[in-house]
């Protein structure tokens, strides 16, 4: 027997004819090339992805880190707005009450006179 393959021809499941080696090889070796091609571009956007994940990491831990700064920042403004109300100096809430009434009524004013 020669060194040629058989091979299927056209849409006829039965219909064979001789198909030479130096033809399957050089289909081979451009079906190898396409392989590596495929293989380069899915290398490439793996490496995109890695570095996207990296990206996107790096911005929640900063994310989480403002959260907890502005977390102990609002407990402690919390804390000092408790203590205030506790404090036997309750007026400077009702001189705080009494100024935001008097900044809103004269903005409302402002706005509506324009």
């Amino acid at each position: 027997m020669n060194n040629s393959k058989m091979r299927r021809a056209g849409n006829s499941s039965y219909a064979y004819h001789q198909v030479p080696a130096a033809e399957l090889e050089e289909e081979n070796n451009q079906m190898t090339e396409n392989l590596k091609e495929k293989i380069g571009a899915l290398k490439s956007l793996s490496i995109d992805i890695g570095a996207e994940v990296k990206y996107q990491d790096r911005l929640l831990r900063d994310m989480d880190e403002d959260f907890e700064r502005t977390g102990g920042f609002l407990g402690n403004t919390i804390s000092r707005v408790v203590r205030l109300s506790r404090a036997s100096h309750n007026y400077y809430i009702i001189y705080l009450f009494i100024f935001s009434i008097v900044v809103f009524f004269i903005l409302y004013i402002a706005l509506k006179f324009r």
